[in-house]
């Protein structure tokens, strides 16, 4: 197994092993250059069509769908950051850190902050709403489905 499968070998974006003791093979270090490639496309991807979206339209399906944007960039640099972790625990990560951010919302300090310099209400949005946990849930669950349908892609192609 490598890192792109479930987490347990690899490198981290420093190029230090797992922490297995498990010998890095360059086909298991290819694997895990592009998955970070891969991610940091699909992270790009994410903002300029979360942006473009809120940015086009104002149309009711747009918050949700930015929203689950969000989480997807979410889950994103929770495995840029955390590689050799599973799969599933990222998207749980990456599901938890959005709804402690919305949960934020509720103390009024984002949209304080939020004044003060506008780029962080893209961060931390600025009022709650119940629905947006839903829309979170939703784009964790579509990056955790990606990431894994593209490692098993990966995975199988064979490397000469």
């Amino acid at each position: 197994m490598s890192s792109f499968d479930n987490g347990s070998l690899g490198s981290d974006l420093f190029g230090n092993s797992g922490g297995t003791g498990a010998v890095s093979c360059p086909a298991v270090l290819g694997r895990s250059r592009i998955r970070r490639a891969l991610l940091c496309i699909g992270g790009l991807m994410s903002v300029v069509l979360g942006l473009s979206i809120r940015t086009l339209s104002d149309a009711a399906w747009t918050g949700p769908a930015g929203d689950g944007l969000y989480a997807v960039l979410v889950y994103i640099l929770v495995a840029l950051l955390i590689p050799s972790k599973s799969k599933a625990l990222i998207a749980a990560a990456a599901l938890t850190v959005c709804m402690v951010i919305e949960l934020f919302q509720l103390t009024g300090l984002p949209a304080e902050l939020g004044e003060s310099w506008p780029p962080l209400r893209l961060v931390l949005g600025t009022t709650f709403g119940s629905a947006d946990l839903f829309a979170y849930a939703g784009g964790a669950a579509v990056a955790y489905a990606v990431d894994r349908t593209t490692g098993t892609v990966v995975n199988s192609t064979r490397h000469h």
